[in-house]
């Protein structure tokens, strides 16, 4: 990362005492932050960019960590912010050229690995079309985070996020319906 001090002693410790390592933090936790990240962010450059950024506010953001919430919620909801923030500001920015989206699989199987990455480009296309509130939501029902943790995290009423939820689903299931 280019910093001269160690993040785990630049980190100190949240109110609850010292927070995990950095270290072990990017490796529990970067499959989630990649996920969010590609969820905001189609070009993969400009995902990495986001990536960095969402583990540099984390970095940043862990002294404050208090452990009302769990770290995996704490760290949901910096990444969160962080991409959408980014997102706003690339939509202040002229466009670019565009480049093809090209989304890796893990599995060995060449069949398999084409259509899991086809679902899994469309899905994130469609998610990608949401309006944000609605974007929020799907994304972090996605990664597994229970309702009262989205309302918390979203700081809205639970029957808010029902509504955002299934206004979400609904528009999924249409746009994915109706692709070519």
């Amino acid at each position: 990362m280019g910093l001269e001090q160690s993040p785990t002693k630049a980190m100190g410790g949240g109110a609850n005492g010292p927070s995990p390592p950095f270290e072990r933090i990017v490796t529990d936790y970067g499959p989630l932050i990649t996920r969010i990240a590609a969820s905001y962010e189609a070009d993969p450059s400009l995902r990495e960019d986001l990536t960095q950024q969402i583990l540099l506010a984390v970095w940043q953001a862990l002294p404050s960590y208090r452990a009302d919430a769990s770290l995996k919620t704490f760290i949901a909801k910096v990444a969160q912010n962080r991409s959408i923030s980014f997102v706003t500001r690339q939509v202040r920015q002229p466009p670019v050229a565009e480049l093809p989206e090209k989304l890796e699989a893990d599995i060995p199987n060449p069949e398999e690995s084409a259509i899991q990455a086809s679902e899994r480009a469309s899905l994130l296309e469609a998610t990608r079309r949401l309006p944000m509130p609605q974007r929020q939501v799907i994304i972090l029902v996605l990664e597994g985070f229970s309702y009262p943790e989205i309302a918390e995290m979203l700081d809205i009423a639970p029957n808010a996020l029902a509504l955002r939820l299934s206004r979400a689903k609904a528009a999924l299931k249409s746009m994915l319906e109706h692709r070519p």
